[in-house]
Order: C-alpha cells, then structure tokens, then sequence
C-alpha cells in the first residue's frame, strides 16, 4: 500500500492557482528550450522512500483544506549551494482534487497512510466533482460537505 506526503501549498488560494503555477513553469521552461520537470524542495528527505515511490502522491493544504494532490515520481537528496541537505520531490504536472477536509497548519510535511487519504472527487462522482471549489470549500467550512 502506498504511503503519501501531506505539505501545506504555501501562496496558493485555491487549486486554480496552483494549476497556474505549474503551467508558467512549465512555459518558461519551454521558452528556454529545456524538459520541464516539477519538483518541490523540502528540507527533509522522507525516511520511508520506498513507501512513498510504491504510487504515492503529495496533498496540497490550501486554505486550511486538503484540496489536490500530485503523484510523487521521484525523491531526490541533494545538499544545497550552504552545504544544507536538502530534497526534490518530483511532482507529476497533473493536480488531482480530492474530497476536502478540514487540515490545521503545520511545518514541513507529514506522512499520510493510503487508507487515511481522501478519495479523488473525480471517482466520488455526484455533484460535489462539478460544484465549483469555492463552494466545496464553504460547504466543508460549515460541516456541511
């Protein structure tokens, strides 16, 4: 079973936005004629790599709320330019949203077990996968989603 990484999406109000993000990254890339590969940089590397490669995905918080999550391709240890070791995550370009949930803030990222993680709204189906995100967010604020 697959084990995931929760991480807070620092400057992003919803998954539009991050959406955005990774696709002016992956122009720029294009415009300098280089393979775009998105990775995220932690200060921690994951103690459990195997675990994580074995089909697991980094969620988003945004906003006080798991939103989205990326599939994690690859986990790469690097020490930084200070001699700080340091890690990518390299993420899969594609945001998948999931059922949102409640999440306080923390620092760095937490483990996350396969049977904890909120399903894909695209496999939930109903009208909740066609509500716009604003309102999934309003609805889980008022305990109602």
């Amino acid at each position: 079973m697959p084990l995931h990484l929760i991480k807070l999406c620092v400057g992003c109000d919803s998954i539009r936005d991050l959406e955005e993000w990774i696709e002016e990254n992956e122009a720029h890339f294009r415009r300098l004629g280089r393979p775009y590969e998105q990775t995220h940089t932690t200060r921690m590397v994951p103690k459990r790599t195997a675990d994580i490669l074995d089909g697991g995905s980094l969620y988003w918080v945004i906003k006080g709320q798991l939103a989205c999550r990326q599939r994690i391709l690859a986990i790469r240890p690097f020490t930084d330019g200070d001699g700080i070791g340091r890690c990518h995550l390299v993420l899969e370009p594609v945001v998948t949203p999931v059922e949102p949930r409640p999440c306080r803030p923390f620092q760095g990222w937490r483990y996350l077990r396969a049977e904890d993680a909120p399903r894909d709204l695209r496999r939930t189906g109903g009208d909740v996968a066609a509500m716009p995100e604003e309102l999934r967010r309003e609805l889980v604020d008022l305990g109602l989603l």
